[in-house]
């Protein structure tokens, strides 16, 4: 009995998204194709904001950081999930479950302060735009930038310190396709009612904070363009949209997770597939279908590496007669 208690799991077993055998193939193919799609939107994003100078303003920059956030969320669990659709036994050890665990709170958390800095350049955009360039500066925008990854590392360190010396004896099956917090906390040989508290308080004040921060950002931000109807306000309504958009998506999914109690666990895993998958396909798509700026910039740049592409294969076309 002795030796059964002082028993360290050394690895965990995840149950993934599905326990029909039949559907393995299925959803192997289906998620590998939108962890590719994830990954292409994003870097065309940052590869277009980097190289069009048009793009080199303070939104810009933030966008293309969402995008690099957006690869890390959408990377930190989905190549192993993609991979154990292949096997029977999906384990995952213990190390690599606190590492999943750390991930997971870094990039959501800083994909968190990162959408609130991105809303504070709108308001600073529409609500002050003499002052626009000088509030939203590069320095200014690099430690916006630095401060979300810094949140995002004390808060991910805060949760870690909950799980980490928790003793793990007997169950070891997650229900689930990743190491989510709450769900490894349950497995625990103690009580875990008010570690499971003190993880819920630690992200609801992350994402309510957040979310009440936006909202108050957004509200202003609305009535001023409501008071400006000119032609001006069109584009930054258009853009407003696209921001709220993205918001809602992110936070509707983690405040639901984290913050409402009662959340069965398939409701959970499906809502964890959103923010982890759909979420980052989405944030293209929709930053791209509604900003004429980005389609402009993105026609440039194809047609850019087509003119390239044509030219290398003239220049391989008359190396080839000329060997012959």
């Amino acid at each position: 009995m002795n030796e059964t208690n002082h028993s360290r799991v050394t690895e965990f077993v995840l149950l993934g998204l599905s326990n029909s055998q039949e559907l393995q193939p299925f959803l192997f193919v289906i998620f590998s194709l939108l962890y590719l799609a994830i990954l292409l939107g994003n870097f065309l994003i940052i590869l277009t904001v980097t190289t069009d100078s048009h793009l080199h303003t303070p939104m810009y920059f933030l966008l293309a950081n969402l995008s690099f956030v957006d690869i890390c969320v959408a990377s930190f669990a989905t190549p192993k999930m993609i991979a154990d659709f292949l096997v029977e036994q999906k384990t995952i050890s213990f190390d690599a479950c606190l590492a999943q665990i750390f991930f997971v709170h870094l990039f959501t958390g800083s994909e968190m302060v990162l959408l609130v800095s991105m809303a504070y350049d709108r308001y600073v955009a529409i609500c002050k735009p003499l002052h626009y360039m000088t509030i939203m500066s590069h320095r200014v925008c690099i430690i916006l930038v630095l401060i979300s990854w810094l949140v995002g590392f004390i808060h991910t360190t805060s949760q870690l310190a909950f799980t980490i010396n928790l003793p793990f004896c007997g169950p070891n099956q997650v229900d689930s396709f990743f190491c989510d917090l709450p769900l490894v906390t349950k497995l625990a040989c103690i009580d875990t009612y008010v570690v499971s508290l003190l993880i819920v308080a630690d992200s609801g004040f992350l994402s309510m904070s957040s979310f009440l921060l936006l909202v108050v950002s957004y509200t202003v931000i609305l009535i001023t363009v409501r008071k400006r109807s000119s032609a001006s306000m069109a584009k930054a309504r258009s853009t407003l949209t696209a921001h709220v958009t993205v918001v809602t998506l992110f936070f509707g999914p983690c405040i639901f997770i984290y913050v409402w109690p009662f959340s069965s666990y398939s409701v959970d895993k499906v809502l964890a597939v959103f923010y982890t998958i759909f979420t980052p396909i989405l944030n293209p798509i929709i930053y791209t279908l509604r900003n004429k700026e980005m389609k402009a910039a993105m026609l440039k740049l194809k047609s850019r590496y087509l003119k390239f592409g044509q030219v290398s294969a003239a220049i391989r076309n008359v190396l080839f007669l000329e060997t012959k």
